[in-house]
């Protein structure tokens, strides 16, 4: 790493430590208190071989006066225990400060995380669906989890650990100063050798920890992808294929792996080689300088310990330097998250919520992409109560059209108007309660068939519940189910079958009581038999309400009020089945492509 690359380090490092800084500085209380205890735990750490080395420098004085013959010569036992008394009452002390800074360090960094992770839901709430469908949930899901935990990790562990390591070297060099200047300059070599050591290391370990981490992902999504087609690959006798596939793979992962632990590994003895040699040279000096008396022999054992004591946060420092690395990358990346364009601010209007369901669309213009132009001058109107089908190729806009409608995207130009009221003026959260939708993905969570269904109510009581699946024709099967309506749905709600979910969803609609109801391709998963239960319950469903249904089987749309045949963001035929059937054209050829012997 040259020296540019350096300073970019080190500015992107200050630059993410004051963008966390503010969630910190709430505790900062608990920061500074655990800092000070890191302080008076450095300060007896760097006490404990001079205070011991008065013991041994004392003792060892006794026993030349007792060889010598001196009169009334003896082991001088007061100064010996009250020596022994102030190390005990350090180690005490040393302990306490380890424990105290720990404890505040973590309730400090474990809230910080709390209200982070609280940012960051509130943020993820305010964004609009446009950044959804541009980024890999499972991209988002990191940057809640494993990034928030690798900044909590960073700052439990490294924040302290690097101001402990600091701190004890300075005071450990200022002791051996006070002890022995001279041979304090050896420390001058010795600690830029060892930091040159380390970060020579680090840089050449880097790459295969990288590469390490691109071959572990690509072992996880063989993994992963080979369990999920598990019945396939046995149904194709490939096992042997998967297998030798597999074995490749570990056997990188094998060969990258030992590269980046052997090349991590030669830190510490290297490391530990540079301070022996320091010991050797300390130990042998100061031993001739205890010879001739100008140095005690407790001062020689204490310096020898500080040589250690040198060696350690050096150590330290260079294990850590990866996690610190690791926290930047992944405050960087929590950031962009919280640094991204949110929808735009709410009206204050109030929703009349006395209306009665005409929805307008005026001469509205929409693109997700400037340049690919996919609605130009769309004009429709739907009646209270009207029931309204959306056809047409893959690609036509029918989505796009419940997009703008729900205002998970805003028009270009033009308006959409709800009983006369331009939907941009209202509140989005009032505004979208006038919705029902049904969807060809059924969603369930994890919880009991009760709590499924009062999603769409919150505050329905248990009859109306009960009622609400009584008329979309699913409340016989859940009293089927061991539990009934307290049977509890699993994370991946595979315990009920496709289409018993989405009566499930059809009846938490109801329990919603929307004024407007979108189902799209809410019949495509089943079967005839459960289409035809389906429908019914669906039938149910929109009496009464204006609807709008997405569908690619022309069966399940041949009693709508009205048809829109939609291509290329136009509508390019209206009418009922009928009508569309006798004038022959687009919809009378995807109505034969599907029925036609």
């Amino acid at each position: 790493m040259n020296y540019d690359e350096s300073v970019k380090t080190n500015q992107s490092m200050l630059k993410s430590f004051k963008r966390i800084w503010p969630y910190l500085k709430n505790y900062k209380g608990r920061v500074f208190s655990s800092l000070f205890l890191v302080f008076t735990q450095v300060i007896t750490n760097v006490l404990e071989p001079f205070i011991f080395g008065l013991i041994i420098t004392e003792i060892s004085s006794n026993v030349i006066d007792m060889i010598r013959g001196v009169p009334a010569a003896g082991l001088n036992y007061s100064y010996i225990y009250t020596v022994i008394i102030i190390y005990f009452v350090r180690g005490l002390i040393n302990q306490a400060s380890g424990f105290g800074s720990n404890y505040f360090m973590t309730e400090a960094v474990q809230n910080m995380t709390f209200d982070l992770r609280s940012d960051i839901t509130r943020k993820l709430n305010r964004l609009p669906v446009s950044y959804f469908d541009q980024h890999q949930f499972g991209n988002i899901l990191n940057r809640i989890t494993n990034d928030v935990d690798t900044i909590a990790n960073a700052f439990q562990i490294s924040l302290l650990q690097v101001f402990n390591a600091v701190l004890q070297l300075i005071f450990v060099i200022l002791m051996m100063i006070w002890i022995q200047w001279q041979f304090a300059l050896i420390m001058v070599i010795v600690i830029p050798l060892s930091g040159y050591i380390a970060k020579y290391i680090i840089n050449k370990s880097q790459k295969h920890f990288k590469e390490q981490a691109d071959v572990l992902g690509r072992m996880n999504g063989f993994v992963q992808e080979n369990l999920s087609g598990f019945n396939e690959i046995k149904l194709y006798g490939r096992e042997h294929h998967v297998n030798k596939e597999f074995r490749t793979i570990t056997a990188k992962l094998n060969e990258i792996g030992f590269k980046a632990s052997f090349t991590s590994g030669l830190i510490r003895p290297l490391i530990t080689f540079v301070a022996h040699s320091a010991y050797v040279v300390i130990a042998l000096f100061g031993g001739l300088l205890t010879l001739t008396g100008r140095m005690t022999i407790g001062n020689l054992q204490a310096f020898t310990q500080y040589v250690w004591q040198v060696n350690q946060p050096i150590q330290m420092l260079s294990q850590l330097s990866g996690l610190i690395q690791s926290s930047v990358a992944a405050i960087n990346r929590v950031f962009e998250l919280m640094d991204e364009e949110e929808e735009t601010r709410e009206s204050s209007n109030t929703l009349d919520r006395t209306g009665v369901g005409e929805v307008s669309f005026e001469n509205v213009s929409f693109s997700y992409n400037q340049a690919n132009p996919l609605i130009q001058n769309f004009d429709v109107k739907v009646a209270p109560g009207e029931t309204i089908a959306i056809v047409g190729p893959t690609g036509a806009g029918k989505t796009t059209m419940i997009n703008l409608l729900m205002r998970f995207y805003d028009v270009n130009q033009g308006k959409i108007l709800i009983d006369g009221q331009d939907i941009r003026t209202l509140p989005r959260q009032q505004y979208r309660s006038l919705f029902g939708m049904v969807l060809q993905d059924t969603w369930l969570f994890k919880g009991t068939i009760k709590e499924n269904l009062r999603f769409g109510n919150l505050h329905a009581t248990d009859e109306e519940i009960i009622e609400a699946a009584k008329v979309t024709n699913v409340d016989h099967f859940i009293r089927t189910l061991p539990g009934g309506y307290d049977m509890q749905i699993n994370q991946e709600s595979t315990n009920v079958s496709q289409g018993q979910k989405q009566l499930l969803t059809i009846a938490r609609a109801l329990l919603s009581d929307p004024k407007i109801l979108i189902l799209d391709e809410a019949t495509s998963s089943v079967d005839t038999r459960l289409e035809i239960l389906i429908q019914r319950a669906m039938d149910r469903l929109m009496e009464g309400r204006t609807s709008f249904v997405i569908a690619h089987r022309l069966s399940t749309i041949q009693d709508a009020d009205r048809i829109l045949v939609m291509d290329q963001g136009q509508i390019i035929e209206q009418g009922n089945h009928k009508d569309l059937l006798k004038q022959g054209g687009f919809y009378f050829k995807l109505y034969q492509s599907q029925f036609a012997e």
